[in-house]
Protein backbone atom coordinates (compact mmCIF):
# COMPACT_ATOMS: atom_id res chain seq x y z
CA UNK A 1 0.00 0.00 0.00
CA UNK A 2 0.99 3.69 -0.80
CA UNK A 3 0.43 6.74 -1.15
CA UNK A 4 0.66 8.72 -4.87
CA UNK A 5 0.35 11.97 -5.98
CA UNK A 6 0.52 12.34 -10.02
CA UNK A 7 0.59 15.26 -11.71
CA UNK A 8 -1.19 17.40 -8.96
CA UNK A 9 -2.16 20.65 -9.65
CA UNK A 10 -3.84 23.39 -7.72
CA UNK A 11 -4.43 27.38 -7.29
CA UNK A 12 -6.05 29.73 -5.45
CA UNK A 13 -7.21 32.20 -7.49
CA UNK A 14 -4.67 33.43 -9.80
CA UNK A 15 -1.58 32.03 -7.96
CA UNK A 16 -0.58 28.45 -8.99
CA UNK A 17 0.90 26.37 -6.21
CA UNK A 18 1.51 22.76 -7.44
CA UNK A 19 2.01 22.46 -10.90
CA UNK A 20 2.70 19.06 -11.67
CA UNK A 21 3.59 17.85 -8.50
CA UNK A 22 4.56 13.68 -8.30
CA UNK A 23 5.67 11.71 -5.45
CA UNK A 24 5.20 8.25 -3.87
CA UNK A 25 5.44 7.19 -0.33
CA UNK A 26 5.86 3.52 -0.03
CA UNK A 27 4.31 1.24 2.71
CA UNK A 28 6.60 1.73 6.16
CA UNK A 29 8.69 4.82 5.04
CA UNK A 30 9.12 8.24 6.02
CA UNK A 31 9.50 11.09 4.00
CA UNK A 32 9.97 14.66 4.23
CA UNK A 33 8.47 17.01 1.72
CA UNK A 34 11.02 20.38 1.93
CA UNK A 35 10.90 23.70 0.52
CA UNK A 36 10.70 27.38 1.31
CA UNK A 37 7.83 29.13 2.59
CA UNK A 38 4.41 29.30 0.92
CA UNK A 39 5.90 27.15 -1.72
CA UNK A 40 2.65 24.52 -0.98
CA UNK A 41 3.93 21.94 0.63
CA UNK A 42 1.21 22.02 3.65
CA UNK A 43 -1.27 22.51 0.94
CA UNK A 44 0.38 19.44 -0.75
CA UNK A 45 -0.21 17.48 2.28
CA UNK A 46 -3.91 18.32 2.93
CA UNK A 47 -4.55 16.73 -0.74
CA UNK A 48 -3.97 13.36 0.70
CA UNK A 49 -6.69 13.69 3.11
CA UNK A 50 -9.20 15.23 1.17
CA UNK A 51 -8.81 18.43 2.52
CA UNK A 52 -8.17 20.28 -0.55
CA UNK A 53 -8.65 18.24 -4.01
CA UNK A 54 -6.74 19.02 -6.74
CA UNK A 55 -7.73 21.28 -10.13
CA UNK A 56 -5.99 18.61 -12.54
CA UNK A 57 -4.06 14.98 -11.75
CA UNK A 58 -4.73 12.39 -8.58
CA UNK A 59 -4.43 11.28 -5.24
CA UNK A 60 -4.34 7.71 -4.19
CA UNK A 61 -4.04 5.97 -1.08
CA UNK A 62 -4.13 2.52 -0.22
CA UNK A 63 -5.46 2.18 -4.56
CA UNK A 64 -8.50 4.40 -3.82
CA UNK A 65 -8.83 7.89 -5.91
CA UNK A 66 -9.07 10.37 -2.76
CA UNK A 67 -9.66 12.97 -5.29
CA UNK A 68 -13.27 11.67 -6.17
CA UNK A 69 -14.03 9.86 -2.99
CA UNK A 70 -17.57 10.67 -1.74
CA UNK A 71 -17.84 12.59 2.05
CA UNK A 72 -18.31 9.23 3.68
CA UNK A 73 -15.74 7.20 2.53
CA UNK A 74 -13.41 10.39 2.95
CA UNK A 75 -14.62 9.81 6.81
CA UNK A 76 -13.28 6.49 6.52
CA UNK A 77 -10.00 7.03 5.12
CA UNK A 78 -9.29 9.57 7.39
CA UNK A 79 -9.53 7.26 10.13
CA UNK A 80 -6.15 5.57 8.89
CA UNK A 81 -4.43 8.69 8.44
CA UNK A 82 -3.41 10.61 11.65
CA UNK A 83 -2.45 14.60 11.08
CA UNK A 84 -0.10 16.29 13.49
CA UNK A 85 -0.46 19.81 12.99
CA UNK A 86 1.90 22.39 13.08
CA UNK A 87 1.13 24.33 16.15
CA UNK A 88 -0.60 21.25 18.27
CA UNK A 89 -4.33 22.63 17.88
CA UNK A 90 -5.51 21.04 21.04
CA UNK A 91 -8.67 22.50 22.31
CA UNK A 92 -7.61 24.95 25.61
CA UNK A 93 -10.85 23.75 27.20
CA UNK A 94 -10.53 19.90 27.20
CA UNK A 95 -7.80 18.09 29.37
CA UNK A 96 -5.09 16.59 27.52
CA UNK A 97 -7.11 13.05 28.05
CA UNK A 98 -10.37 14.22 25.93
CA UNK A 99 -7.62 15.67 22.96
CA UNK A 100 -6.09 12.32 22.64
CA UNK A 101 -9.37 10.60 23.02
CA UNK A 102 -11.52 12.94 20.32
CA UNK A 103 -11.04 10.72 17.57
CA UNK A 104 -12.19 7.66 19.27
CA UNK A 105 -15.20 9.05 20.56
CA UNK A 106 -16.36 8.71 17.64
CA UNK A 107 -16.11 5.17 17.30
CA UNK A 108 -19.60 3.61 18.08
CA UNK A 109 -18.09 0.39 19.71
CA UNK A 110 -15.31 1.52 21.94
CA UNK A 111 -16.76 1.85 25.59
CA UNK A 112 -15.50 4.40 27.86
CA UNK A 113 -12.99 2.09 29.20
CA UNK A 114 -11.32 1.52 26.21
CA UNK A 115 -11.12 4.98 25.15
CA UNK A 116 -9.53 5.62 28.74
CA UNK A 117 -6.88 2.41 28.40
CA UNK A 118 -5.79 3.38 24.24
CA UNK A 119 -4.99 7.52 25.52
CA UNK A 120 -3.41 6.43 28.55
CA UNK A 121 -1.44 3.79 26.32
CA UNK A 122 -0.62 6.72 23.79
CA UNK A 123 0.24 9.04 26.38
CA UNK A 124 3.00 6.46 27.29
CA UNK A 125 4.39 6.27 23.45
CA UNK A 126 5.01 9.96 23.63
CA UNK A 127 6.56 9.84 27.65
CA UNK A 128 3.38 11.83 28.63
CA UNK A 129 2.07 9.29 31.24
CA UNK A 130 -0.32 10.57 33.69
CA UNK A 131 -0.71 13.67 32.50
CA UNK A 132 -4.89 12.78 31.17
CA UNK A 133 -5.88 15.49 33.58
CA UNK A 134 -3.91 18.24 33.02
CA UNK A 135 -5.30 20.91 31.08
CA UNK A 136 -3.02 22.48 28.03
CA UNK A 137 -2.32 25.66 29.34
CA UNK A 138 0.01 23.65 32.08
CA UNK A 139 1.78 22.28 30.17
CA UNK A 140 5.38 23.67 27.79
CA UNK A 141 4.79 24.01 24.05
CA UNK A 142 7.05 20.21 23.24
CA UNK A 143 4.69 18.94 25.89
CA UNK A 144 1.73 19.93 23.48
CA UNK A 145 2.91 18.49 20.40
CA UNK A 146 4.07 15.27 22.00
CA UNK A 147 0.01 15.26 23.04
CA UNK A 148 -0.74 16.36 18.84
CA UNK A 149 1.08 12.55 18.49
CA UNK A 150 -0.72 10.98 20.66
CA UNK A 151 -4.01 12.05 19.50
CA UNK A 152 -2.91 11.08 15.47
CA UNK A 153 -1.84 7.81 16.59
CA UNK A 154 -4.88 7.14 18.73
CA UNK A 155 -7.14 5.67 15.85
CA UNK A 156 -3.90 3.10 14.73
CA UNK A 157 -3.46 4.74 11.62
CA UNK A 158 -1.29 3.25 8.88
CA UNK A 159 -0.35 6.93 7.54
CA UNK A 160 0.76 9.92 9.68
CA UNK A 161 1.09 13.23 8.36
CA UNK A 162 3.38 15.94 9.81
CA UNK A 163 3.10 19.60 8.83
CA UNK A 164 5.95 21.52 10.21
CA UNK A 165 6.26 19.48 13.65
CA UNK A 166 9.50 21.36 14.72
CA UNK A 167 8.27 24.70 14.17
CA UNK A 168 9.15 26.95 17.10
CA UNK A 169 11.26 24.97 19.04
CA UNK A 170 14.50 25.01 20.83
CA UNK A 171 17.31 23.04 19.40
CA UNK A 172 16.84 19.86 22.34
CA UNK A 173 12.91 19.90 22.24
CA UNK A 174 13.51 19.27 18.68
CA UNK A 175 15.61 16.62 18.97
CA UNK A 176 12.91 14.78 20.87
CA UNK A 177 10.34 15.31 18.03
CA UNK A 178 12.71 14.26 15.81
CA UNK A 179 12.78 10.75 17.96
CA UNK A 180 9.00 11.23 18.34
CA UNK A 181 8.89 10.34 14.53
CA UNK A 182 11.20 7.95 14.29
CA UNK A 183 9.94 6.18 16.99
CA UNK A 184 6.29 6.25 15.26
CA UNK A 185 8.04 3.97 12.23
CA UNK A 186 10.20 1.68 14.34
CA UNK A 187 7.46 0.76 16.97
CA UNK A 188 3.86 1.25 15.02
CA UNK A 189 5.18 0.41 11.72
CA UNK A 190 3.39 3.44 10.13
CA UNK A 191 4.18 5.11 7.01
CA UNK A 192 5.22 9.11 7.69
CA UNK A 193 4.74 12.10 5.74
CA UNK A 194 7.03 15.07 7.12
CA UNK A 195 6.43 18.49 6.11
CA UNK A 196 9.50 20.69 6.90
CA UNK A 197 12.15 23.55 6.47
CA UNK A 198 13.85 22.29 9.43
CA UNK A 199 17.07 20.31 7.29
CA UNK A 200 18.56 18.99 10.21
CA UNK A 201 15.32 17.65 11.04
CA UNK A 202 14.26 16.23 7.46
CA UNK A 203 17.95 14.60 7.29
CA UNK A 204 17.58 12.73 10.55
CA UNK A 205 14.22 11.65 10.19
CA UNK A 206 13.74 10.41 6.75
CA UNK A 207 14.58 7.59 4.42
CA UNK A 208 13.83 10.03 1.23
CA UNK A 209 13.45 13.72 1.17
CA UNK A 210 12.14 15.76 -1.74
CA UNK A 211 12.83 18.98 -2.42
CA UNK A 212 9.70 21.09 -3.95
CA UNK A 213 10.19 24.33 -6.22
CA UNK A 214 7.88 25.85 -8.39
CA UNK A 215 5.04 23.68 -7.97
CA UNK A 216 7.09 20.58 -8.86
CA UNK A 217 9.46 17.98 -7.01
CA UNK A 218 12.92 19.31 -8.02
CA UNK A 219 14.99 16.76 -6.82
CA UNK A 220 14.31 13.16 -4.67
CA UNK A 221 16.60 10.91 -2.77
CA UNK A 222 18.27 9.43 0.26
CA UNK A 223 19.89 12.24 2.76
CA UNK A 224 22.99 11.21 1.73
CA UNK A 225 21.83 11.69 -1.85
CA UNK A 226 20.79 14.88 -1.20
CA UNK A 227 23.78 15.64 0.64
CA UNK A 228 25.67 15.27 -2.41
CA UNK A 229 23.46 16.76 -5.42
CA UNK A 230 24.93 19.21 -7.26
CA UNK A 231 21.79 21.09 -8.50
CA UNK A 232 21.98 24.34 -7.39
CA UNK A 233 18.77 24.99 -6.02
CA UNK A 234 19.15 22.10 -4.02
CA UNK A 235 22.53 23.21 -2.68
CA UNK A 236 21.13 26.72 -2.29
CA UNK A 237 18.30 25.33 -0.16
CA UNK A 238 19.67 23.29 2.26
CA UNK A 239 22.77 25.54 2.72
CA UNK A 240 21.06 27.95 2.88
CA UNK A 241 22.60 30.13 -0.07
CA UNK A 242 20.05 32.79 -1.35
CA UNK A 243 22.22 33.46 -4.58
CA UNK A 244 22.13 29.99 -5.61
CA UNK A 245 18.22 30.35 -6.01
CA UNK A 246 17.54 32.27 -8.76
CA UNK A 247 15.67 31.49 -11.76
CA UNK A 248 16.42 27.72 -12.77
CA UNK A 249 17.76 26.73 -16.43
Amino acid sequence: MSIRLEEVHKAFGRKEVLRGFTIEIHEGETVSIIGGSGVGKSVALKHIVGLLRPDRGEVWVDGENVGRMPQQELYKLRRNVGYVFQFAALFDSMTIGENVGMGLRRIPEMSRASIAERVAECLRLVDLEGFEERMPAEISGGQRKRVGFARAIATEPKYLLYDEPTTGLDPVTTAVIDELIMRMRRELGVTGVVITHDMNSAFRVSDRVALLHEGRVRFQGTPTEMRAADDRIVRGFIEGRPELMGAAP
